[in-house]
């Protein structure tokens, strides 16, 4: 049997065993007598009686081990040329001061505060700080429109919001406090406070008696010790859109978080304590909360925090820069990232330019790694390059090329094989197994293992809804896929209308609201078609109400604008086509699939439920025209 084997086999068949064991390797203030056990809601919780704080985990227990004068943290900004190492000893008496400013506003154990930040050190260290005052933080991606921080102001309800003035994309200034004042107009909740980092780009105004300078009242705060909780407390709230269009709060707890976090440094990653870890990420994601925060620092490696893009800042060798100047040993980024490198340099000139020796493998997630690019990175670059696929809800790998326990032969289009502790299996729609090769649903036999979400923010219903109930016994992934004969996991795709956008989950529906909302729109579909640089882009399908004359392509400027407004220019809402009629069946959905087939240029069966087969001609048209 293979080590691999080994390990999947003790995790499946004893996992109170295994992951009692890999507890061992965290420093807890008091040790989990409980392994597993069942909450009020019938939901498994990992070590409901381990007591623990997981910014002691990530800084202090690394300063009282001697290892203090270690970097924990580099900080390398090309859109504004800065950059700056902390050491643990460092990092640890900046977490504690900003701690201290929290406790001073009144925040407590169990308290929320939403962070609105760019990618800049003080968001990684007001999220160490909320943890170690027991805060439960809800990072908010930095580039979402005010309509959108609102919402998620509305359902975290944050004793204080953290931001800063600006943010800054490639060369743009992108002002923040503005856009913080209209979402906290827009909510039915007001923070109590907003602390403001002043960044020199741009200042903020503080003309709000709610408005704190950040600094002035970091300075001033008397430093906060770690606050000790339970293993089943929330760490953090982290929303990934959902399919209504209304955000999910994923909840993430303490304990089996940080056990996970630091399983897989060792077993996906095969990261070396003293070595360099760079996730290119965003803070405001759930690879940003896993791979720059928490699992380096409580590994006790060295992170990156990277503000800038894989091009244009300033050209295509912007990553292989940074793997050289810091000796990356593993980079971590979405497939985007590099199809974006690819397309600026398809020669890769760049990459010859730079001394990755100290470059041992590249993983990706987030999305699909097409094999195209699986291929132009590997020629390219000569390294590993690792798919794996894991969820927001998920914290971490679902499925790897476990690279510390074995290493497994590529297979292009797979991210390999379950990681131990998941029990993946595929699934028809009554709940029954396929055989290999064959596609169906992707869901996770319970228990699932430390860090899965254990419910949603106030909303348990919809977590037993939407992943729970559909197939008892299961936590269905909203994934579809198949294994092949080997046992090697392909995932192929959403099965809901949620799309990736350059490695962000966005809702179709929710942009399908902001589209009909507009007084010439009858209906409308958005979809997600292939793009090659970014994965999937949203397209709208859109039915004009009858008797509405309107200039097609002025129309179109607006659908655009009300998406940009609303949600951001994440979105890369950029195509809005009017159509006669959308396929519908004889109920009335909408074809959403056949629609995507189509624009995809996928070969489609005509469904047997179609209400009007000649609505499919009329996409037809309207895209090749």
């Amino acid at each position: 049997m293979s080590a691999y084997q080994q390990e999947y086999l003790k995790a499946q068949t004893e996992p109170e065993s295994f992951w009692r064991e890999q507890s061992e390797a965290l420093a807890w203030f008091e040790k989990p007598k409980t392994i597993l056990a069942n909450d009020e809601n019938g939901i498994e919780r990992w070590f409901p009686d381990g007591v623990m704080n997981t910014a002691y985990l990530a800084l202090d227990y690394h300063c009282e081990q001697g290892r203090g004068e270690k970097t924990a943290l580099i900080y390398d900004s090309p859109v504004t040329g800065k950059k700056q190492a902390y050491t643990y000893n460092e990092l640890r008496d900046k977490v504690a001061k900003i701690a201290g400013m929290l406790a001073g506003m009144g925040v407590e154990k169990g308290d929320r505060v939403v962070i609105y930040m760019p990618m800049v050190p003080e968001a990684a260290m007001a999220m160490l700080a909320c943890a170690r005052l027991g805060a439960i933080h809800s990072v908010v991606f930095g580039g979402f429109a005010s309509n959108e921080l609102a919402v998620r102001i509305e359902d975290a309800e944050p004793k204080v919001l953290m931001t800063a003035s600006c943010g800054i994309e490639v060369s743009k200034v992108i002002p923040y406090k503005p856009l913080v004042d209209q979402a906290i107009m827009d909510s039915r909740w007001k923070p109590e406070k907003v602390v403001v980092l002043q960044r020199p780009e741009c200042e903020a105004p503080l003309d709000n008696a709610r408005d704190v300078d950040w600094q002035t009242a970091a300075d001033a705060a008397e430093p906060h010790d770690c606050v000790p909780v339970l293993a089943t407390d929330p760490l953090y709230i982290l929303y990934t859109s959902g399919t209504t269009g209304k955000p999910k709060g994923v909840v993430r707890d303490n304990g089996g978080h940080a056990v996970a976090m630091k399983y897989s440094m060792k077993a996906v990653y095969d990261m070396p304590q003293d070595g360099v870890f760079w996730a290119a990420s965003d803070v405001g994601w759930v690879v940003g909360h896993s791979y720059i925060v928490y699992a380096p620092l409580i590994h006790g490696c060295t992170t990156i925090l990277y503000e800038g893009k894989p091009v244009r800042t300033p050209d295509p060798g912007a990553f292989w820069r940074v793997c050289e100047e810091y000796g990356v040993n593993i980079l971590f980024s979405a497939p985007t990232a590099f199809r974006a490198i690819k397309k600026e340099d398809p020669d890769g000139k760049f990459v010859g330019e730079y001394d990755l020796s100290k470059l041992t493998a590249i993983f990706m997630a987030g999305e699909r790694l097409d094999p195209p690019t699986l291929e132009w990175v590997v020629e390219k670059t000569a390294k590993p390059v690792i798919d794996h696929w894991w969820q927001t809800e998920t914290g971490w790998a679902i499925s790897c090329n476990p690279t510390g326990i074995e290493v497994m032969p590529v297979k292009a289009g797979s991210s390999t094989k379950p990681t131990p502790g998941y029990q993946v299996e595929i699934l028809n729609e009554i709940g029954e197994k396929v055989g290999a090769n064959q596609q169906g649903y992707v869901a996770l036999k319970r228990p699932l293992p430390p860090s899965c979400l254990p419910t949603v923010w106030r909303n348990h219903d919809r977590f037993e809804t939407g992943y729970l109930s559909q197939i008892p016994g299961y936590y269905v992934s909203g994934d579809g896929g198949y294994m092949d004969e080997d046992g090697y996991l392909f995932i192929m795709g959403r099965i809901d209308d949620v799309i990736n956008v350059a490695g962000h989950r966005l809702s179709t529906g929710e942009m399908e609201e902001i589209v009909g909302a507009h007084p010439a729109v009858a209906e409308c579909a958005v979809i997600g078609i292939h793009d090659e640089l970014k994965g999937q882009l949203p397209v709208g399908f859109v039915v004009l109400k009858d008797g509405v004359n309107v200039d097609e392509l002025q129309l179109a400027a607006e659908l655009v604008g009300k998406v940009r407004n609303e949600i951001g220019a994440v979105a890369c809402f950029k195509q809005a086509l009017i159509v006669d009629r959308l396929p519908k069946t004889r109920s009335g959905k909408i074809l959403r699939r056949t629609i995507r087939q189509i624009a995809d240029g996928e070969e489609y069966a005509v469904p047997s439920t179609i209400d009007d087969p000649s609505s499919l001609n009329e996409i037809e048209r309207v895209l090749h025209r």
